[in-house]
């Protein structure tokens, strides 16, 4: 049974609520829809990312599997039951949101009891369970602390912990990284990851941040203007996405796409080599007119113009270390492309299509 599954969700906002919740004084705008017909499921225990730019919906289903929103049309199951019209206390969901909400005037232990004491729970049995989850997530001595003593990765651990003493069936987490600085974030993904292992509890997880979708998900749920463009794991959408939005906002750099008769020919930077270092049974070449080169943790960004697979169209080469070859700006190389690599769109909806021939002039 699916732990969590939303039916032909759709949540409109009309103008003037969404204006006030943008902090606008001028209440004006036609009606949104911020969910339009989202069909989604998380299995038991699996770690799933709603990915996407701001504006495209992610938080709004977020909140709408929590209950902090009721869906215009369709239906919300938790364990197979529909919660439409429940409110989030009887949903069986923790949420984590971006501001961690810790109560400032409280310590650790006082955050972390609070909602076991909101439920009446005796008092020994409470802090027995505290103690447990912030043995779990290895803050035990902070128990004793106020927030503001704790650094940004500690209070998200508290807040991690408050929300797991309920056993929850789901975990929902909007952004819980976003307030942490670079090197924090890096840390913070790798306990986020190692927390949900250990505890097994279905999760949810919000983020615009792809570095934390592709290291954290079991899948990726990638969102555009309140429609899901794509479902699988990591590798999936990076390799294989189901159209041009997937194509170009997932990796970094996007993927490059070349129109060729009515048909976007893509293939992601990595695979964009001098052409010697491509075997020649399986390769089809490019020249490219070198124009500029960055140098990034080892790697080369080459950034060119290629022609003779397509219109001529400006892309970019990512180079390991292991490639030496000598690119000078201003020079025409030969560059290659293994001929496995390639992904084909339809130029008009930019939807995957069939392959088509691309060893010739366009």
């Amino acid at each position: 049974m699916n732990t969590v599954e939303v039916k032909g969700l759709v949540k409109t906002f009309d103008g003037h609520v969404r204006a006030r919740r943008r902090g606008s004084r001028h209440a004006r705008g036609a009606s949104v829809r911020a969910l339009d017909g989202v069909d989604l499921a998380a299995e038991p225990g699996e770690y799933l990312v709603l990915l996407g730019p701001s504006g495209c919906g992610k938080t709004t289903l977020l909140r709408t599997i929590a209950g902090l929103e009721q869906p215009t049309e369709g239906e919300v199951l938790i364990g197979g039951s529909v919660v439409n019209g429940l409110p989030p206390r009887v949903r069986q969901i923790a949420m984590v949101f971006q501001s961690y909400a810790l109560y400032p005037h409280k310590t650790v232990m006082d955050n972390i009891i609070f909602p076991l004491r909101a439920e009446g729970m005796e008092r020994g049995e409470r802090e027995k369970k505290a103690r447990w989850a912030a043995e779990l997530l290895e803050i035990e001595p902070l128990l004793r602390r106020k927030p503001r003593q704790l650094s940004g990765g500690e209070r998200q651990r508290v807040a991690l912990a408050r929300a797991l003493v309920r056993d929850p069936a789901v975990f929902l987490l909007d952004e819980p990284l976003s307030n942490l600085d670079a090197k924090m974030r890096a840390t913070a993904r790798d306990e986020l990851k190692r927390f949900q292992e250990r505890v097994g509890t279905t999760t949810i997880y919000v983020t615009h941040d792809q570095a934390e979708a592709m290291g954290l998900g079991d899948r990726i749920a990638v969102l555009e203007h309140g429609r899901v463009r794509q479902v699988g794991t990591p590798q999936e959408v990076y390799d294989d996405p189901s159209d041009t939005f997937v194509a170009t906002f997932i990796g970094s750099p996007p993927m490059n796409l070349v129109e060729r008769d009515g048909v976007l020919v893509g293939f992601r930077p990595e695979h964009l080599l001098p052409a010697e270092n491509v075997a020649a049974a399986e390769r089809v070449t490019m020249p490219l007119q070198v124009e500029r080169m960055e140098y990034l943790s080892g790697d080369r960004h080459v950034y060119g113009t290629v022609t003779g697979i397509g219109a001529e169209t400006r892309v970019i080469a990512r180079l390991p270390a292991t490639v030496g070859t000598p690119l000078e700006a201003g020079e025409t190389h030969e560059f290659a492309v293994p001929s496995g690599r390639f992904r084909f769109f339809d130029a008009e909806t930019g939807a995957r299509r069939a392959p088509v021939p691309i060893g010739g002039p366009a």
